[in-house]
């Protein structure tokens, strides 16, 4: 295997015309990666993502195999198609909440979209919306794209494809989470090529490219409690820390609560014990 690409969080190797995709145990905050490792975060993500993936299996994924995979990775990785990577992180919002309500106060805008006014921080919109950005590189920040950038870059059947999949995904894994006491307030979707079809890459729904929040503590116009790393993001902001990278060292009880949300949404959502 050779590898190829280290991302904020997963690695890469080419082995032939395939990939191997190992996701770490390292966590990226406000897209800086933090100088301590969250203990079995990466197999949790890829496991949610297989699980995921399995769900919603009408819709085109990467996977080749989850466990044809070099034993020393084990379960946080999986065997993949090569794929032509979309250069935009496509992202569906069904509530109001982090960088999308910082644009929302600013502009009454999300992306281009104008919302109703007098929104509070963690409303549910009328519908979910397609809020694309920028695909940053390692220690630089994603920043909001309308969907006529996306049309400018891809072409208009391409962006219409990419927005409609992306809600299309969004919704029935937040229908699905719902029903099992997990609201999924947003998340992060990656798309590639396969030939000439649009293919699901990456991960999906999961700690890391999602807010997660528990239904039964839900309340609009305050932040929400959360089973993902918004509680990572919570606790930086905390020490006074800039955004910029060097990140600061996690303190252990961090870690391990941060771990112990990971662990309730996959157990939540997937209904399988971690263990």
């Amino acid at each position: 295997m050779k590898h190829i690409h280290a991302g904020k969080v997963r690695d890469l190797y080419e082995d032939g015309d395939e990939l191997i995709l190992v996701a770490s145990d390292r966590v990226s905050v406000y897209d800086v990666v933090l100088p301590t490792p969250i203990p079995d975060k990466g197999s949790m993500l890829t496991q949610l993502s297989n699980w995921w993936f399995e769900f919603l299996a009408d819709v085109p994924n990467h996977l080749i195999s989850t466990t044809d995979v070099p034993a020393e990775f084990g379960a946080r990785a999986v065997r993949a198609k090569k794929l032509t990577m979309v250069k935009v992180e496509c992202i569906a919002r069904g509530y109001l909440t982090g960088s999308g309500l910082a644009e929302y106060n600013r502009t009454g805008e999300v992306s281009g979209i104008a919302l109703p006014p007098g929104l509070r921080e963690g409303d549910k919109l009328p519908e979910p919306i397609f809020t694309p950005t920028t695909k940053a590189e390692v220690g630089t920040h994603d920043e909001f794209i309308t969907f006529d950038d996306v049309v400018n870059q891809e072409g208009k059947e391409v962006a219409e494809k990419l927005r409609d999949l992306t809600i299309e995904v969004y919704s029935r894994g937040a229908e699905h989470a719902a029903a099992r006491g997990v609201i999924i307030a947003d998340t992060k979707l990656e798309w590639g090529w396969d030939g000439d079809v649009l293919t699901l890459a990456d991960e999906v729904l999961t700690s890391d490219s999602s807010r997660f929040w528990p239904a039964d503590s839900y309340e609009p116009g305050r932040p929400q409690a959360s089973f993902d790393k918004q509680f990572v993001r919570d606790w930086s902001t905390s020490t006074g820390w800039n955004k910029e990278a060097p990140g600061p060292e996690i303190p252990a009880e961090i870690v391990e609560a941060t771990r112990r949300k990971y662990m309730q949404a996959y157990e939540l959502i997937t209904g399988r014990s971690w263990s």
